[in-house]
């Protein structure tokens, strides 16, 4: 039952035709990446690259390219954990299969970790150094090679032990900047992440904070590590749920443990002050985050297995691989969204707007029902819920209407869910920010790292307006403002001039914007204007103009509106919400392909070439 190693699953993937070995030469600078994003995209079989230049281990991409894939993987585990989650929601549940319920305490047992003696560990069968391994370079101005599937092993130091243990996804730099070659590796990790815990309980007490970094063994430890679970849940007990079997734990005398099984492991520690540059990085918004101060750890020792894979993934505008790791975690989750959020009946992060810029969410309105007007209420309640709530917190514009008023509204299609709002919203009512406060770590259209705003818009009650389906006629525009398109119903988006504004403050071109329609009003069927760069880009595509509109604005300081007016502290507009989405020249420099990388790669994917019929 489900898959103890790598090697495991590599080769069950190969016996059902699901993974295919690339065996011509190829760079891990930029290469490698490429093909691997290419073949996602393409909907392709997982990948192992036999012959990388420089590089003596196999690399595994597109593991979890696909979430048909994905589900194959953990085919012998879902349907209990389906169960279980079903249990959390409604204990009842089980009575209707009381022999399926009997599984339920062996399933269980599954999430204690198994200690080993080191011996037995087949993780610490040799020894090598940071410069021996893959140095995977997935964009042109990343900082150096990166891994990008690490599993971050740390124990809390107020109480070590595998009950305070956390295992988490965060950023590795191998290699760049000021590292000591072979000696230190960077460590990002974002805000709201376990780890943060750990590190500061090691700061309070001035020590050092020992981290294992695990690369590769089952695939449900690499699941596990992205895995959000309430704060003080190990990471490992899930692992071992979803691998069907107790994960094995190692670790060498008076040292951390480390999972017995892994591929790779790289145990060091973390000063408590000390930082260093870290990045740039190609991200999974679709830009760069930039160089900045970030931990790192002091390696003492480098171990593998005698016949180590490195798994890889890399990472980009969305759709990319990671978008199979969301899409999978949801249907773990999904219905345990009313059991912590009451009146929350679903809530989902756009993938194609990068995820944290763009949370939607169908509530509920109960709160006066004796009462003929309908406004938002309750969903205001089960919004501050929302963002108090993991990784939901990192949300920055959080979209949320009213179940009772399309009760067959679907959460995933974000059109169909924008176009009710709009339909619905009143402009001077229903928009609540938070100026100041925490958003993504890898956003850069707020005013500082970590530093920016949100934007809650709740709508309830009956149609206010009808959209328009084709851009009117009648629209005006000022001198200097060109290439109006409709993107959705409701929606027009406007090309203008180059936005040169500073951190946090507004465009007074687009104030004066404002006020020209506020003299020659738009109408009523274009209740929203998007400012962008290039608006046949954006027009193009659902993910486009979500990906642009929501990954390149600040509600704080890129809203502004037509007949904008403040009552007491609340603003909010008579007319159009016009939000400015231009790039800023304070952005991070979106994502852009090497062309001498792409002319090789499709020349390998020619009729007759090793690479043909991959994408």
């Amino acid at each position: 039952m489900g898959y103890h190693t790598l090697q495991q699953c590599v080769q069950d993937l190969e016996r059902h035709g699901m993974l295919r070995r690339i065996n011509c030469p190829l760079s891990a600078h930029l290469e490698v990446g490429e093909i691997q994003r290419r073949v996602y995209q393409a909907g392709g079989p997982a990948l192992l690259f036999t012959n990388v230049a420089d590089c003596r281990f196999p690399l595994l991409g597109n593991l979890f390219g696909t979430l048909e894939r994905t589900r194959f993987l953990f085919r012998d585990t879902l349907q209990t954990i389906e169960r279980m989650v079903a249990a959390k929601v409604n204990p009842f549940s089980l009575l209707k299969e009381p022999l399926a319920a009997l599984l339920l305490p062996a399933a269980a047992l599954h999430l204690l970790p198994k200690r080993i003696s080191a011996s037995r560990a087949p993780v610490f069968a040799c020894r090598t150094t940071l410069a021996a391994l893959p140095r995977l370079t997935s964009w042109p101005m990343d900082g150096g090679p990166f891994i990008t599937l690490p599993q971050v092993y740390s124990e809390s130091p107020l109480k070590p032990g595998f009950g305070t243990s956390n295992l988490g996804m965060y950023r590795v730099q191998l290699a760049g900047n000021r590292y000591q070659p072979d000696r230190q590796v960077g460590l990002h990790y974002q805000i709201h992440r376990g780890i943060g815990v750990h590190h500061s309980e090691a700061i309070a007490r001035g020590e050092r904070l020992r981290v294992n970094i695990f690369v590769g063994g089952a695939p449900a430890m690499t699941v596990a590590a992205v895995m959000p679970l309430p704060e003080g849940m190990p990471e490992l007990s899930f692992a071992g749920l979803l691998a069907g079997h107790r994960i094995e734990m190692a670790a060498l005398h008076g040292q951390l443990l480390v999972a017995a099984q892994a591929d790779f492991c790289i145990a060091g520690s973390i000063d408590p002050h000390a930082t260093l540059p870290e990045g740039p990085f190609g991200d999974h918004l679709g830009y760069y985050s930039l160089c900045h101060e970030f931990p790192f750890v002091e390696v003492e020792a480098v171990y593998h297995r005698q016949d180590a894979i490195w798994p890889f993934t890399t990472v980009g505008r969305p759709p990319q691989e990671d978008t199979s790791f969301g899409t999978f975690i949801h249907e773990l989750t999904g219905e345990l969204i009313p059991s912590v959020l009451p009146g929350v009946r679903a809530v989902h992060a756009v993938d194609c707007a990068g995820v944290h810029p763009l949370l939607l969410a169908i509530g509920s309105e109960r709160y006066t029902p004796w009462d003929g007007v309908r406004q938002p209420m309750e969903l205001l309640t089960q919004a501050n819920a929302i963002l108090g709530q993991g990784q939901l917190s990192l949300a920055k514009y959080l979209l949320i209407v009213a179940g009772e008023d399309n009760p067959g509204l679907d959460i995933h299609d974000a059109g169909a869910v924008l176009g009710h709002l709009l339909e619905r919203v009143d402009w001077q009512r229903d928009l609540h920010f938070q100026t100041s406060t925490t958003i993504d770590t890898l956003d850069y259209s707020g005013v500082g790292l970590n530093r920016g705003s949100k934007l809650v818009i709740a709508a309830a009650g009956p149609v206010r307006r009808s959209l328009d389906t084709e851009l009117p006629v009648e629209v005006q525009l000022p001198s200097g403002w060109v290439e109006p398109r409709l993107a959705l119903p409701g929606v027009m988006v406007l090309q203008g001039p180059l936005a040169s504004q500073e951190r946090g403050s507004h465009d007074p071109a687009v104030d004066e914007l404002c006020r020209f329609w506020a003299q020659v009003p738009l109408p009523q069927g274009l209740p929203l204007v998007v400012l962008v760069d290039d608006s046949g880009f954006c027009a193009r595509s659902l993910a486009n103009f979500l990906w642009v509109t929501f990954t390149r604005s600040n509600p704080a300081s890129d809203l502004y509106g037509v007949a904008a007016e403040r009552q007491a502290q609340h603003w909010g507009c008579r007319g159009s919400l016009v939000i400015d989405a231009r790039c800023k020249p304070f952005h991070a420099p979106p994502l852009e392909q090497d062309p001498a990388v792409v002319q090789r790669i499709e020349a390998l994917a020619a009729h007759g070439g090793p690479l043909a019929g991959l994408f």
